[in-house]
């Protein structure tokens, strides 16, 4: 996940509750019938947070970590001890990245349930899981108008295909939810509230009663999700599809929710954070709209988005986020794209 440039101003409207976070094979109770557990992560953000919430003899889960060997044993040591040996009842994923859905086939599997997701989450996972072997031309070319020299192209082709290490073998069928269902788990009413930008059709679990909104990585309290463009859909605007959809849950829920997010700790604020993340993310077109009275390629437009440097390890996710917001400058009207004798894509302020 890039790290967008954002100011710890708009945190200050922020409330952290609670005092104490889940250590490692535990939980911590956040409402009745509700537990907040963390699963290791490789890389910066070193862990996400899942949720157990009571169904009736068992539990449904919330997120199921990265497949990895140190996931497996962390969610033994979960399932035998604060989950008390009950049984897993259904597995809720939030969206398609591996993080979040890493897990979902051992657990089903384990418990014989069915796993609960959005119905684009699903296929392009399936998809993305199975996309093995060399790269397509298309992606190929997608790059290379982007500016990546012949080094990171290559890397490309040799990392290519590594999604469906990181999940444990998909279930054949699931179950899907779709936005404004109401979910019954255990004695509370949970609405699904459904978004784009980050990854196609996000799931977000609001309960009214007790105030809790489960945000995956729509809604995150210090980062801004990364929002990207991708070469199987060139054309795309997942950046208006993000800035509309942190709007309109504004609408849709409340502010005095405690939003559990799927990294870093659950908080209280919620419009004040979407309505800085919005702000964000319009101050990086500003700046990206100003960089742009010269032609500039996607790769030299990074300065204006991300409060780090970016090395060959982020180049990929830089890039697609760079895309995402020189597209929408390019839907609003504000800039248009020029590909050179090479086929590279230049962008300048219209």
């Amino acid at each position: 996940m890039a790290q967008t440039q954002d100011h710890p101003a708009g945190r200050r409207a922020l409330v952290y509750p609670l005092s104490e976070s889940p250590a490692a094979g535990d939980a911590v109770a956040i409402a009745p019938g509700v537990l907040w557990m963390r699963l290791p992560l490789d890389g910066p953000l070193g862990f996400i947070n899942v949720w157990g919430l009571e169904d009736g003899p068992g539990w449904t889960l919330v997120d199921t970590g990265m497949q990895t060997a140190r996931t497996q044993a962390a969610w033994k040591q979960l399932l035998a001890g604060p989950l008390g040996g009950r049984p897993v009842t259904r597995v809720i994923v939030t969206h398609l990245h591996p993080d979040h859905i890493g897990m979902a086939g051992w657990l089903t599997r384990r418990f014989d349930c069915r796993l609960w997701m959005t119905r684009l989450e699903y296929m392009q996972c399936r998809m993305l899981a199975e996309d093995t072997g060399a790269p397509p031309q298309d992606a190929i070319r997608f790059y290379r108008a982007a500016g990546w020299d012949d080094d990171a192209l290559e890397t490309y082709r040799t990392r290519f295909g590594g999604f469906g290490k990181h999940i444990y073998q998909l279930p054949d069928s699931y179950r899907r939810i779709v936005h404004g269902e109401t979910l019954t788990i255990g004695a509370h009413a949970w609405q699904v509230v459904v978004g784009a930008g980050h990854s196609p059709e996000h799931a977000c679990l609001y309960c009214p009663e007790l105030k809790l909104m489960i945000s995956g990585d729509q809604v995150l309290p210090r980062i801004s999700s990364n929002v990207s463009l991708f070469p199987t859909e060139p054309d795309g605007d997942p950046l208006s599809e993000w800035l509309t959809t942190l709007a309109r849950i504004k609408t849709l829920v409340p502010d005095d929710v405690l939003v559990l997010p799927a990294h870093n700790d659950p908080f209280v604020g919620l419009h004040a954070r979407l309505d800085h993340l919005i702000r964000g993310h319009e101050r990086g077109l500003t700046r990206l709209k100003r960089q742009l009275a010269q032609p500039k390629r996607s790769i030299d437009v990074f300065g204006s988005l991300f409060a780090r440097s970016i090395g060959p390890e982020l180049l990929g996710m830089a890039t697609g986020e760079a895309l995402a917001h020189l597209n929408c400058l390019l839907v609003r009207g504000e800039a248009v794209a020029r590909p050179d004798s090479a086929g590279v894509v230049w962008y300048e302020a219209a």
